[in-house]
């Protein structure tokens, strides 16, 4: 099973300027040429990132939503509204994470998941087993669709003209909370627009049909936003101290340990797989460690899976950095990595860095 079609945007991105690059199987642009003109426009000014290589389902039939309560382990979502999710194993452990959004009448309309490029093969086996055909048909539509990420102090202006035709105004979109939405026409064929988090600038991800995100794509360059690629993306997303799945979390990773539980799991609701696992450690015990974000200072960037020794310089690992970048924001390169629970400094070539709680 591949990893699904390349993006849409590559042909436009790539007469932009844009370098590839290679991520889980699908190809990317690093860059367009200048990451650090990129970074200033998604901290000053406006961004977009093509988002596309996320995988795109629709799960629709007669009971969509009641089959999937038993498998994803957030809040359902409801009329506007998006939330996040984790998938697990009855160990506990992920298969992926995702967004759900509800994209009208259940019945007719079902739901959309926007899905980590790293998750797709897991995902999609899964559902092949634990949902029933007869009241749950999943529908990849990643082909036919697209996703970008307009980033910046002036993103909401740029959103309100160009992708919601001043549905909403700049000040309505400034409101919105993480995973609230609005669609410029009838999803899934007109453009949802959708508040996300996953990077530290004011940001909103817009999908719908390839065409359409497309034309928005240019529409948005051609009135000044700067096209940005996956490194500034990473840059980002890890001042915001969030994780994503296939780099900071896998197949070995309890939602618990990744800081992602209180986005992730709904401990009202009914039974989903691998909660009886989260219930335990929630209640009666604990994970050994935890994902943290550390300010490094002045130092070259470190590579996926770099290790971290105990401070008490003994050489035992204690840690281990998943993402790091150079950022301009923090002035020194800052790191996402897995710390042992109760370690307050650990050691990076004999350097101390301290460890938050």
């Amino acid at each position: 099973m591949s990893n699904g079609p390349d993006s849409p945007l590559l042909p436009s991105m790539e007469r932009a300027g844009g370098v590839r690059a290679d991520y889980h199987g699908r190809t990317l642009i690093r860059h367009f040429g200048d990451p650090a003109a990129e970074y200033e426009a998604a901290t000053r000014a406006v961004a977009v990132f093509d988002r596309s290589h996320r995988t795109r389902l629709i799960v629709s039939g007669r009971a969509p939503g009641k089959m999937l309560n038993g498998v994803i382990t957030g809040t359902m979502p409801t009329a506007g509204r998006a939330t996040y999710h984790t998938v697990l194993t009855p160990k506990g452990k992920m298969i992926t994470d995702l967004w759900a959004t509800l994209l009208g009448e259940e019945e007719t309309a079902g739901y959309l998941l926007d899905v980590p490029v790293a998750g797709r093969k897991g995902l999609l086996a899964l559902f092949a087993k634990v949902l029933p055909p007869r009241f749950a048909a999943v529908r990849d539509v990643t082909a036919d669709t697209a996703m970008i990420s307009v980033v910046g102090p002036a993103a909401p202006d740029f959103v309100s003209r160009l992708a919601l035709g001043g549905e909403l105004s700049p000040d309505q979109l400034g409101a919105l909370e993480e995973g609230d939405w609005h669609a410029a026409g009838s999803p899934p064929d007109g453009l949802i627009v959708t508040r996300t988090a996953e990077v530290a600038p004011l940001a909103y991800s817009v999908q719908g049909p390839a065409e359409a995100v497309v034309s928005l794509w240019t529409a948005l360059v051609e009135d000044g936003a700067r096209p940005a690629g996956l490194g500034v993306w990473s840059t980002l997303r890890v001042e915001a101290g969030r994780p994503t799945f296939g780099t900071d979390m896998d197949e070995d990773t309890i939602p618990i340990e990744a800081g992602i539980a209180e986005r992730a799991i709904d401990h009202t609701k009914g039974c989903y797989t691998g909660q009886e696992v989260i219930v335990r450690i929630r209640d009666r015990g604990h994970v050994n460690r935890y994902l943290r974000r550390l300010d490094l200072g002045d130092v070259p960037t470190p590579a996926h899976g770099t290790e971290l020794l105990a401070a008490d310089r003994s050489g035992k690992v204690v840690g281990r950095i998943t993402s790091a970048a150079q950022s301009p924001e923090r002035g020194g390169v800052v790191a996402l990595a897995y710390v042992a629970r109760g370690a307050g400094s650990v050691l990076l070539d004999d350097r101390v860095i301290a460890v938050p709680n």
